[in-house]
């Protein structure tokens, strides 16, 4: 189990380093007792089923809302993870009910209007002094700059973190560290790459042909490295806040 800390106000680092696996970096930041955990927007759980291999006195909710992605979800079950149909502007749990709250490139998928709810939902389910760790893709760089062809999101994650802004001077919330870093992103050639992120089951990018195209030149563009694949760098932030006490 992990080893409670007091979490320093700030840790942000100035200059962005490269990270190849998050769930190291998620651990060395959450470093609190933890037995409950929620998982907003969970998709494939991959950070989940990691965190309770390694973490025997760990459960997690997840929460999806594709149901594509659950019904695949579903079929590989895990011990102490329990998949629920839901939302993060309506966690269905009851108050002060987790430890820790996860929203990994999932709060700018909340429709903006409800990131001020979603983010009331979770203080309320998580137990005072309970954190949210939240990682967001920053809009730049080069792989942002294929992506945005079709799926331009600059919006909504710039509205990701007004509402994370927002909830630390309205909500019952305390700053905790925050991390900005690189991490890797490969794909073995353009049609993994239009798999995975063009025809992705939670969204409809209305890809003509023309478009596709756009998007393959600008990809390939990239070239291929060594092991004939095409390798990204993608900037993240990472804030984590901390629940205050009730009131």
């Amino acid at each position: 189990m992990l080893r409670a800390i007091e979490l320093p106000a700030s840790t942000a680092m100035p200059t962005p380093r490269l990270i190849e696996d998050e769930l190291e970096l998620l651990e060395s930041l959450l470093p609190t007792p933890c037995r409950r955990a929620v998982e907003l927007g969970c998709g494939a759980a991959s950070t989940a089923r990691a965190l309770l291999r390694r973490h025997p006195g760990l459960e997690i909710v997840a929460l999806e809302v594709d149901a594509r992605q659950m019904a695949k979800n579903l079929a590989a079950p895990q011990e102490r993870l329990h998949f629920v149909a839901g939302v993060a502007q309506s966690i269905p749990g009851a108050d002060a009910a987790f430890d820790l709250a996860l929203m990994l490139k999932s709060l700018h998928h909340v429709p903006v209007d409800a990131m001020a709810q979603a983010l009331g939902e979770v203080a309320r389910v998580l137990r005072p002094g309970g954190l949210l760790y939240v990682s967001e893709p920053v809009f730049d760089g080069p792989f942002n700059e294929v992506v945005r062809l079709f799926n331009d999101e600059r919006v909504v994650r710039a509205a990701a973190q007004a509402a994370l802004d927002a909830a630390l001077r309205d909500g019952p919330w305390r700053a905790g560290p925050e991390v900005r870093f690189e991490t890797p992103v490969e794909f073995a050639d353009f049609a993994a790459f239009e798999q995975q992120l063009m025809h992705a089951t939670y969204a409809d990018h209305r890809i003509d042909p023309a478009l596709r195209e756009r998007v393959r030149s600008a990809f390939e563009a990239h070239g291929a490295g060594a092991g004939g694949g095409v390798r990204f760098v993608r900037p993240m932030h990472v804030r984590v806040l901390r629940r205050g006490p009730a009131a």
